[in-house]
Order: structure tokens, then C-alpha cells, then sequence
């Protein structure tokens, strides 16, 4: 059923972001007076299809090939090839008929609907949900690092004061993107009572993508808050609201120590002690051979703060998450290019993609989702690859500062070797996945 769910919210959202890039092409062609023949989700290849009708000049439809979509525009050449269109005289509603810079508009349409896109569904979390995050100061006991943490330097007990010179008010913002993806951040934490500079390498990013676990949680007390059902500890009696003070003879205060002392007893019957009310009771439950006994632990120990958003409140912030998005997307690719991240470590194809939705049909996830994947699907793009948007705007350019069009068999020939290297890159990206699914 989960996989399910996840297939279900990246075909949803895939098509809705396909949709809305592709009628940002139609919108902007059929503003300045040109034919749109074809308007595709999904690719009709080898002309099946599994719906179309004809509305006045346009076929729509829906094509079998869940590869993406297409609009097919008269007098371009794009990736249907049409040779025998091409080969007639141009047309005044035609794509090449027209100015430059008209069809730069034209190309860069998609993109630009991409982009808005991200800002409104951003902008509409905002303001439907505002922003809820963990106030740093509060977090008295400090964090819990990772194996990968302390690798770079990091300690229990460590309270985290700043990164890269940005006080970090909300605990959230300790591991933002553009932290992580940043060259040499620096984290000053206070240990002892005194001010510790960690420094992170370049590789961080791929690294952490990498990691089995968070990079650094809050320390916490705790207490059980909910009971998974069928596991040990219902079986053996725990209850919401107890606080388990020890495992065996060890004492627990915090819950990363909880988790040590059962990894450290998997499989074996263990006697743990309970704090219930006013009493204090022993239970004799089993943890299982990966050190679980079930159930969701939570703290009093944090701050939590909400903001709340106007609606028109919410649009300055939408915008300002969309930056900060793309930005994290530059600096990414600027690392892939560096060589501090693998290629098959930063991009994924449709099951990773699918994994990230998860299995559990969370509104609020699925639109922060769609809105990322919406501005992802705005770089790549925009990148300077033939057959790509970015491709068609880098022949514009030069058109215009030349001042006169590329020859149409240069353009073919682009186009040609442009699909290959996207062919190419789908096959890596698949292979990827498949391989993901056996080492994960």
C-alpha cells in the first residue's frame, strides 16, 4: 500500500508541475500569433496515445510514455524532428517566422511558470500553516551527534551557537541547505562553558546524503508518547506517559542513552524500570534483534515558537524560500562539477523522487514537495543543453547578438545530440534507482 501511495503522489505531482511548465510554452506562443499543433502529458511515442481530442488548431491528449510532455509548436524544431514541416516555406503563424526575442519569450515560458509555481505553493504553506520551529535556546542539554558528527569533531552535551557567522535562533536552521552545500562552514558550539569552532569539510554534503542517520539531534528527556501496536513494549505492558528511568541496572536520563543501553541488549529479555504516577514499577520486555521494543518517544524539554503568515504576508516569504531553493540547487551542481559530490549520490530519478513523498499521504509534505521538484524542474531546465529549454534560449542569444538565425541543419544536429545526452542521462538516472533499491 505505501508503495502505492508514493507512486500515486509523484504521478499527481509530476503531472500537475508537466502540465503548468508546458502551458507556460503554449500561453506565451499563442501571445504573439503562433500555432501550437500539439499539447501532450506524457509522451504519445510512436504515435499511441491513450486519449486526445482536437479543440480549434491543438490536439490534446495524454500519451503512454510517462516520461514528461510536450508542446508541439509549428515551425520549430524540437524533439519531434519534423523534417518534412520544416522543409516548406515558413508561415507567418510559424515559430521561426517570428522575432528573437518573441521566441525567447516563448522558450523561456515553462521555466517561468515552473518558478511561480514554487513561490505560490511555498507562499500557500505559509500561510495555511505558517512556520513552526524549535527554539535553539531551549535546547539546555544540548545535541546528540551522529557517528558522522562526531567524526568531524562534535560532542554530546555541545549547544550549538552559530554557523558560519549566522546566530542559529531556530534549531531547524542549523542544518539549512545553503549550510550544507556551503565550501569550509564553521560551527561554534559551546562546550564547558566554552566557545569550540567545528569545522566542516567540502565533501560534507555527500557525506551526510549518505549517513544512516540525522547529523545531530536534540539531547532530550523523555517519555513514551505512543505505542506501536504488535510490537514488544505493548505486548509487555508500557503505557503512554510512563518515563523509563532504567534498562537493566543502567540508568537512563536521556533518550540517546535509552537507545545505547537496548542496542546494547538486542534480542534479549530485559527488565526495565518505570516511572508511572506516583509509582514505580518493573516490566520484563523483549527488545528485538535491531534493538527496538516500539513505541514514539517525546520531551517537555523544548520551545516551540509558530508564526503566522497574512496571505499576502506569505508571498515575500514563498519568494525568499524559492531563492534560497535555487541557490542550493546551483551550489550543488557547482559541487557535483568539483568532484565533492558523486553524481549518482545527488540525482535521482523517479524512485528516489517517489521515496521523498514517503508512504503516508501527508497533504502539507506533498505540496513542499511538489514545489521543490517544481523549481528543481526549472534548473535543469534551463541548463545550457540542446533539446532542453536552456538549449533553444543559448541558440537565441546567440542569434541575436550575431544577428541572424543558425542555420536549421546546425539546429537539427543539436537537437540530434542533445536528446542522446538525455537519453543518456535517463538511463544513468534509472540504473541508479534500480541499483538504490538493492543497496538500500
Amino acid at each position: 500500500m505505501q508503495v502505492l501511495i508514493m507512486a500515486s503522489q509523484l504521478i499527481l505531482g509530476i503531472s500537475i508541475l508537466v502540465i503548468l511548465h508546458e502551458f507556460g510554452h503554449y500561453l506565451a506562443a499563442r501571445a504573439f500569433g503562433i500555432k501550437v499543433e500539439k499539447f501532450y502529458l506524457f509522451f504519445d511515442a510512436w504515435g499511441f496515445k491513450l486519449f486526445s481530442f482536437k479543440h480549434k488548431e491543438t490536439e490534446w491528449g495524454i500519451g503512454w510514455l510517462p516520461l514528461g510532455g510536450y508542446v508541439k509548436i509549428a515551425g520549430m524544431i524540437d524533439e519531434s524532428m519534423d523534417k518534412d514541416q520544416m522543409a516548406l516555406p515558413a508561415q507567418p503563424w510559424e515559430f521561426r517566422s517570428k522575432p528573437a526575442w518573441q521566441r525567447l519569450i516563448v522558450m523561456i515560458g515553462g521555466v517561468l511558470v515552473n518558478i511561480i509555481t514554487g513561490i505560490v505553493i511555498f507562499a500557500m504553506l505559509s500561510y495555511s500553516y505558517g512556520e513552526k520551529y524549535t527554539v535553539n535556546s531551549s535546547l539546555k542539554n544540548g545535541i546528540v551527534p551522529s557517528e558522522l558528527a562526531q567524526s568531524y569533531g562534535f560532542q554530546t552535551g555541545d549547544r550549538l551557537v552559530s554557523v558560519d557567522g549566522d546566530t542559529i535562533v531556530r534549531f531547524e536552521d542549523a542544518l539549512k541547505i545553503g549550510h550544507i552545500l556551503s565550501d569550509g562552514v564553521q560551527y561554534k558550539v559551546l562546550r564547558n562553558n566554552q566557545e569550540v569552532t567545528v569545522s566542516i569539510p567540502a565533501d560534507f554534503a555527500e557525506k551526510l546524503g549518505s549517513a544512516k542517520a540525522e547529523f545531530f539531534m536534540p539531547r532530550m528527556h523523555f517519555f513514551v508518547a505512543e505505542l506501536t501496536p504488535g510490537y514488544p513494549a505493548e505486548k509487555a505492558g508500557l503505557q503512554v506517559n510512563d518515563q523509563i528511568l532504567k534498562v537493566d541496572t543502567v540508568t537512563v536520563q536521556f533518550f540517546d542513552e535509552f537507545k545505547q543501553a537496548i542496542q546494547a541488549r538486542k534480542g534479549q529479555l530485559t527488565t526495565f524500570q518505570i516511572s508511572r504516577g506516583n509509582q514505580v514499577v518493573d516490566l520484563n520486555i523483549e527488545i528485538d534483534n535491531n534493538g527496538m521494543i516500539g513505541f514514539k518517544p517525546d520531551s517537555k524539554d523544548f520551545e516551540y515558537e509558530t508564526i503566522d503568515y497574512g496571505f499576502f504576508e506569505s508571498f515575500p516569504i514563498g519568494f525568499n524560500r524559492a531563492v534560497e531553493t535555487i541557490d542550493a540547487q546551483i551550489k550543488g551542481w557547482g559541487k557535483i562539477f568539483n568532484g565533492d559530490i558523486a553524481v549518482n549520490k545527488a540525482v535521482q530519478g523517479p524512485i528516489g523522487i517517489a521515496k521523498f513523498y514517503g508512504g503516508e499521504w501527508i497533504w502539507s509534505r506533498f505540496w513542499l514537495f511538489t514545489a521543490l521538484i517544481s523549481l528543481g524542474l526549472a534548473f535543469m531546465n534551463i541548463l545550457p543543453i540542446p533539446a532542453l529549454d536552456g538549449g533553444h534560449v543559448i541558440f537565441l542569444l546567440i542569434e541575436m547578438i550575431i544577428g541572424k538565425p543558425l542555420s536549421e541543419k546546425f539546429l537539427e544536429k543539436a537537437q540530434l545530440i542533445g536528446m542522446i545526452i538525455l537519453l543518456t542521462l535517463m538511463v544513468l538516472i534509472f540504473g541508479n534507482d534500480l541499483i538504490g533499491l538493492f543497496i538500500n
